[in-house]
């Protein structure tokens, strides 16, 4: 008999601990989420880069899973809308074959431009998480927010998602350019 209760008691007790770190798992599960798909936005601007486009990356989630990737295509396609952000909208869209992609969430290496936050609303993605912030051109609450704007659908934002990476991503490839740029100029 005492065995059997020692016994009941030590699960209890395993119980009792996994209900309490639940909360905790809950919101580790959720970083390592963000996590995993900016790291899927970031191997996209590593695409870009090598394309010689400026290194930015968008990936599209549905109920945890990917469904579209795209990166920058300005130059290569000729195309000033050719972002990241607006041509994975664009395959989300035909993949699931709708315009409406509710309950998607947009994972970017940069803070999107007023074009690609009002794409996002226009596609009424659930929530935008960027990477680094753009103190020049973001319209995600750096110079001002497309998203919360008394537009017809309010898109949930968080930025600063692997801040770090994606800003020294961009960081270096202006740098390069600059650096191409400049030996450029002195050869001619």
């Amino acid at each position: 008999m005492l065995k059997c209760l020692h016994f009941g008691i030590y699960y209890a007790k395993i119980y009792v601990t996994v209900f309490s770190a639940s909360a905790y798992k809950k919101e580790e599960w959720a970083l390592d989420e963000k996590i995993r798909f900016m790291r899927a936005a970031i191997k996209e601007a590593l695409k870009a880069e090598k394309a010689d486009e400026v290194p930015v990356g968008a990936v599209v989630v549905l109920d945890g899973k990917i469904v579209s990737r795209a990166y920058n295509k300005r130059n290569t396609d000729r195309d000033g809308t050719a972002h990241a952000e607006i041509l994975a909208l664009k395959k989300a869209g035909k993949k699931l074959n709708r315009w409406n992609l509710t309950g998607c969430d947009l994972y970017v290496t940069l803070e999107p431009c007023a074009m690609c936050a009002g794409a996002a609303v226009n596609s009424r993605i659930k929530r935008i998480f960027f990477g680094a912030y753009d103190k020049r051109y973001g319209c995600c609450g750096s110079i001002m927010n497309v998203t919360d704007s008394g537009l017809n659908h309010k898109v949930e934002v968080q930025g600063g998602v692997m801040e770090a990476e994606c800003a020294e991503m961009l960081s270096s490839f202006f740098k390069k350019l600059r650096e191409r740029s400049k030996k450029s100029e002195q050869t001619n």
